[in-house]
């Protein structure tokens, strides 16, 4: 599998990144065996870059990543975890579940958004004891959306202290708002920004200011949720966009585009995946998964050649813009 570095960090990312939210129990429960497997599958595949963050489950993701992994060489493989949501006690003692935040846990502990200094420490610290290493190589603020001021000011100099010690290897900021990701591009010096699902085959704003300052500026922008929560997996009525019911109009876009892909005689999920890699700034992908099974078809997928007159025709249909960026490579070869 392809590797390539995080702007000028030197910390190598593989072209397909293990996202472990569903570790977390994302909406429904996952057993530490299946977890397990599924990271012993994506390991398997060639996989070596793993994202988690204490936000997926109250740590359930971070622990079982962490024991997933304890038994590979520690420089064999590249870790990323993210600060801004640190987790407190909750005085209820885990009465209740946390699937309003999307995780089929106990509530065994509350979120605190802290974007300060002494909030991404003391983060990072709970989240090495989580994971039972070291030290991480990548560390991104999540979702400052509400926070931007104080991320900038606060947390992201606390990062670059850290950098500049040798602590973490590379930085950035992870969330689904290209518009500020664009910012952190332009006023710090992150090596990284993980866009969630705002580079996709289905809608292309990260292409109007983020990835050109990226590609500009020598970033690396790795691409999260490129089946827009499950729509470009399987479209049809009632199917989730941004973990909600699609609206009309989105669904029928989608729609539009499975009908090229099997004009073509390719899977949508297979465009899907390989679509981003066209831009230049894009180091890689992002995907997650809840059994090897999914791991497995994720990375058939990505290496399914996309025929070029597939790309022409969504030109043609007015499903990409003139001028959006499409692939020109050859897609992975199976490991040797």
């Amino acid at each position: 599998m392809r590797t390539t570095t995080l702007g000028g960090s030197g910390v190598p990312v593989t072209e397909l990144a293990l996202g472990c939210a569903a570790l977390g129990n994302l909406f429904h429960p996952v057993t530490d065996e299946a977890a397990h497997a599924t990271v012993d599958a994506a390991w398997d595949a060639g996989i070596r870059t793993f994202d988690t963050a204490p936000h997926y489950g109250l740590g359930l993701s971070e622990r079982r990543l962490g024991a997933a992994l304890r038994e590979r060489p520690r420089d064999a493989y590249t870790l990323s975890t993210k600060v801004g949501r640190l987790l407190v006690p909750d005085p209820e003692g885990g009465a209740g579940d946390d699937l309003a935040h999307g995780f089929a846990v106990p509530a065994t502990h509350r979120r605190v958004w802290d974007f300060s200094a002494d909030g991404v420490l003391r983060s990072l610290e709970a989240s090495l004891e989580r994971l039972g290493v070291d030290r991480v190589d990548v560390a991104l603020l999540h979702d400052p959306d509400d926070h931007a001021d104080q991320a900038l000011r606060e947390a992201y100099p606390a990062l670059e202290r850290l950098r500049a010690e040798g602590v973490v290897g590379a930085i950035g900021v992870g969330m689904n708002r290209s518009a500020l990701c664009a910012r952190f591009v332009r006023e710090t010096d992150i090596d990284a920004v993980l866009l969630a699902g705002r580079y996709t085959l289905l809608e292309q704003d990260g292409l109007t200011e983020l990835l050109p300052e990226a590609a500009a500026r020598g970033r690396s922008v790795v691409i999260g949720g490129v089946f827009n929560s499950g729509l470009l997996t399987a479209p049809r009525p009632g199917a989730t966009y941004d973990y909600a019911p699609a609206p009309q109009p989105v669904l029928d876009r989608a729609l539009r585009l499975l009908a090229v892909s099997e004009r073509h005689g390719v899977p949508l999920r297979a465009v899907a995946l390989r679509f981003p890699f066209g831009h230049p700034a894009v180091a890689g992908l992002l995907t997650g998964a809840r059994s090897p099974e999914e791991v497995r078809d994720t990375v058939e997928q990505l290496r399914r050649p996309i025929p070029q007159p597939l790309w022409d025709e969504l030109r043609a249909e007015g499903l990409l813009a003139p001028g959006t960026p499409v692939p020109v490579t050859t897609p992975s070869k199976e490991p040797s």
